[in-house]
């Protein structure tokens, strides 16, 4: 992977934040995922020393499994304490307390801040006011830049290039905020095509298509035309917490579910992921197939995480 000299110097300067996957090019990208392959290949002995003694603020407005769990194991694994809170319950929030305040509190008390917010935009705000690093967590539909990373090096450890590849994004993309962010970080790379598979009222969101239309090949096709031919199958759930009238809900839940028996005419390398939780749109059958990679996905959340925590508080290189 090429990396240029100034990106190192930007990459290992410390309080700088994780906001977007537009903040990334392609020489940032390839430079955080070598350093997940190092800090993955280093003795636990010698992972917990890298950041011993630093605090992580986990502040988490909305639910989260994976994200909240992977970036506390990933913090503990680096030798660093942490606090925060989970659902704003027992919290100033509920006195009314603005994320301004709460988010100037945190860095008082911390050195780097990890956050998941409901509002698009939080993310952004939080990293005006706060004196240490933030790491966005998931802004809303907006940005989930930390499951892009991991979804990329998943990707690159499975097909040993990030280009010339054909990766379909299913299910929901119109609030999936994990796919507007992979959608972007793809079209960083060469040669990519996507094919998008939704329900009419769930497709990708025209700003979304206009900025990276120019980079990357994007065509909508049907699920069982794209498992033909793709290299990665992406699945997302269908959010129901995202709809505000309830009734368009139940006309899209369910709309796709893949099987063990639909994947017969995928190539044989094909790899299915997903962001989890899955509903019901990955039958379990599939689980247990040569092209189910989604625990595994979920896994390289801790490595990923850790290098991107190491990084903004510039104790590695």
């Amino acid at each position: 992977m090429y990396l240029d000299y100034m990106t190192l110097i930007d990459l290992q300067n410390s309080n700088k934040d994780l906001i977007s996957v537009r903040d990334f090019t392609r020489e940032k990208i390839e430079y955080i995922l070598s350093i997940v392959k190092k800090i993955e290949a280093m003795p636990e002995k010698q992972q917990k020393l890298i950041a011993k003694g630093k605090i992580i603020s986990s502040l988490f407005f909305e639910p989260s499994t994976r994200t909240k769990l992977s970036f506390e194991s990933a913090a503990y694994s680096l030798g660093c304490s942490v606090i925060g809170f989970s659902g704003t319950s027992g919290t100033s929030v509920k006195k009314g307390e603005t994320l301004s305040d709460t988010i100037r509190m945190a860095s008082a008390y911390s050195d780097l801040i990890v956050m998941r917010h409901p509002l698009e935009g939080a993310a952004k705000k939080a990293s005006e006011v706060s004196d240490v690093p933030v790491i966005n967590g998931g802004d809303g539909s907006n940005q989930h830049p930390t499951q892009t990373l991991l979804d990329l090096y998943t990707i690159y450890k499975h097909k040993g290039t990030l280009d010339g590849l054909t990766v379909t994004l299913a299910g929901d993309l119109k609030y999936g905020r994990t796919v507007h962010s992979l959608a972007h970080a793809l079209s960083l790379f060469n040669n990519n095509k996507i094919l998008l598979v939704s329900p009419d009222i769930l497709e990708m969101p025209d700003d979304i298509l206009n900025e990276i239309g120019g980079r990357v090949t994007i065509q909508k096709t049907s699920l069982v035309d794209a498992i033909k031919e793709s290299d990665i199958l992406y699945m997302t759930r269908i959010q129901k917490e995202r709809f505000s009238d309830l009734q368009e809900y139940e006309q899209v839940k369910g709309f796709y579910i893949l099987t063990k028996k639909m994947l017969a005419d995928a190539k044989s390398d094909l790899k299915v992921m997903h962001p989890l939780p899955r509903v019901n749109e990955i039958a379990v059958d599939v689980d247990d197939t040569k092209h189910a990679i989604y625990f595994e996905q979920a896994k390289n959340g801790v490595p990923t995480r850790m290098a991107l925590i190491a990084l903004l508080l510039g104790v590695i290189k």
